[in-house]
């Protein structure tokens, strides 16, 4: 059975030191971008104020930015600014951009004409006139876009953690990765506690009469700038190298919890998305990455994987699970999944996965062209008999996988196939199976003893790591609590490892994760 998680109140005393250190993250991100963001949209609004003209096409162009989601226009600025803070920032700057800009326009363009009239009767010159007359009268509204503005900034930032950029978000995503709830409410509250604090405090402002409104203008730009200094602050300790682990990797016990518990490594960590820590190791942004040991970039990129000489790491071997109740519906199925047993051993995955992850072969091209290579592809059946659902994580492997599923089933059953692929972690993809979303998945041994069932210590040290004692454990331990199936493996081990530029890990001798651990404490 799965360990109870721990109080949340327990989990945020565990985690305050990482907890406070992702929140002044947090603050530091979401008070640069919008310090670059008052600098220029106040000045946008400012331009399009005098030149009304253009105030649609400026405005018009700062909300298509509003309208990208965070996701992908993070996905457009890495391969100019890399991962990190930069992109962070700069996404967080641009989403900020539309409501300075719109609210310093209506401001300044919304006084009474009289009292514009009144100034220039006055003699006062246009910059007076702005200076004096315009931005004190205008700066209630303008507040109000800084307001908004850092509002949304807050909720945006969460996604920094996606690119290594750290903040509240690390926890956000790793409790998703692990269905720990706890870890999910140890970034989600902070985050819109912040929200509604800097909305309440920067409300009060908003609201103070002139006078008092002049003396904090004065000290606002210089506060906002110290905020923006937090993101400095947690990283001042340095680190001789710096690793880059999954969400996933970073909260389980055959991950970094295990690395420092087995290997007492204490190494400068940033969260990032799988996708990314290969290219991100590769241009030596990072030196240490959880990769999988059959992953295509690691032969693509002349990466080293560590030795595992302490054994943190058991067998990962590859198996179709399924739901019972798939089997007993359609009786078949097995057997034409169990065609791919034996037939992909380690250097096969890895060449299939360097062909999608290096070589931009799509999944599909690829799985058919080995199905062909092996004799086993033959064309879609009619589909008629019913659908099958198969879903995969978001790994190379899994892609592959469950289009060659899709195939064997298709040509050799009278079934349909749907893909659901690039579900995520591993409990999102095991409680989609469950909840019967999907009918099965390509998973992994190890993965199943440990982030499932959470197999504890006595077990693991009478399973030895042997890969078929592992195998027959998660076999009978499935069936007996949740009613799935673990077909036969297919054959390879898709283990975790660490790696590092092959380069680096010459010349600072780094065989193992024992070397990597000695070097760090040197």
């Amino acid at each position: 059975m799965q360990d109870q998680q721990p109080g949340f109140l327990s989990f945020v005393q565990q985690q305050y030191p990482k907890l406070l250190q992702q929140t002044l993250v947090h603050i530091g991100l979401t008070f640069s971008s919008l310090f670059i963001a008052m600098a220029v949209g106040i000045t946008l609004g400012i331009w399009i104020s005098r030149r009304r003209r253009l105030a649609g096409p400026v405005l018009g162009i700062a909300g298509v930015f509003q309208t990208i989601p965070s996701i992908a226009l993070l996905g457009f600025l890495i391969p100019v600014l890399g991962i990190g803070a930069k992109p962070a920032i700069a996404a967080l700057f641009l989403y900020a951009l539309l409501p300075i800009i719109r609210n310093t326009y209506t401001g300044l363009t919304g006084i009474d004409p009289s009292i514009m009239e009144a100034a220039r009767g006055m003699g006062m010159s246009q910059r007076q006139i702005m200076t004096r007359v315009q931005l004190p009268l205008a700066m209630p509204v303008i507040i109000a876009g800084i307001r908004t503005a850092t509002v949304i900034n807050v909720g945006v930032a969460t996604l920094a953690a996606y690119i290594a950029a750290g903040g509240l978000g690390e926890f956000i995503f790793g409790g998703i990765a692990l269905n720990n709830t706890n870890m999910i409410l140890a970034g989600a509250i902070p985050a819109a506690l912040l929200a509604l604090l800097l909305d309440w405090l920067i409300s009060l402002v908003q609201h103070l009469r002139l006078p008092a409104l002049r003396r904090v203008l004065w000290i606002g730009p210089l506060l906002i700038l110290v905020l923006s200094s937090f993101y400095v602050l947690p990283s001042l300790h340095g680190s001789r190298l710096t690793a880059g682990f999954t969400p996933e990797f970073m909260g389980r016990q055959d991950g970094y919890l295990g690395l420092r518990k087995v290997y007492d490594l204490h190494i400068g960590t940033l969260v990032i998305n799988d996708n990314l820590m290969y290219n991100a190791v590769a241009e030596k942004k990072l030196d240490v990455i959880s990769g999988s040991s059959t992953d295509g970039r690691v032969r693509a990129f002349n990466l080293a994987i560590l030795s595992d000489d302490k054994g943190i790491f058991p067998p990962y071997y590859a198996a179709p699970i399924l739901r019972e109740a798939v089997i007993q519906r359609y009786p078949t199925l097995p057997d034409v999944l169990n065609m791919l047993s034996g037939r992909i051993n380690d250097s096969i995955m890895t060449e299939l996965n360097y062909r999608v992850d290096f070589l931009k072969q799509t999944p599909e091209a690829v799985a058919e062209a080995f199905l062909r290579s092996c004799g086993l592809y033959r064309p879609a059946g009619s589909g008629m008999g019913g659908t099958i659902v198969v879903g995969s994580k978001i790994f190379g492997d899994g892609y592959i996988l469950a289009n060659m599923y899709k195939y064997l089933i298709e040509g050799y059953t009278d079934l349909r196939v749907v893909t659901k692929t690039g579900l995520g972690g591993t409990i999102i993809c095991f409680n989609a199976l469950r909840a019967g979303e999907i009918d099965l998945y390509p998973e992994y041994t190890g993965t199943g003893l440990l982030v499932i069932l959470h197999a504890p210590g006595r077990i693991l040290d009478s399973l030895g790591h042997r890969p078929e004692n592992v195998y027959r454990y998660v076999q009978e331990a499935f069936h007996t609590q949740y009613g799935i199936s673990w077909l036969k493996p297919i054959g390879f081990n898709n283990t975790y490892a660490l790696m590092m530029r092959k380069d680096e890990s010459d010349a600072l001798n780094i065989r193992s994760i024992s070397d990597l651990s000695a070097y760090m404490k040197k």
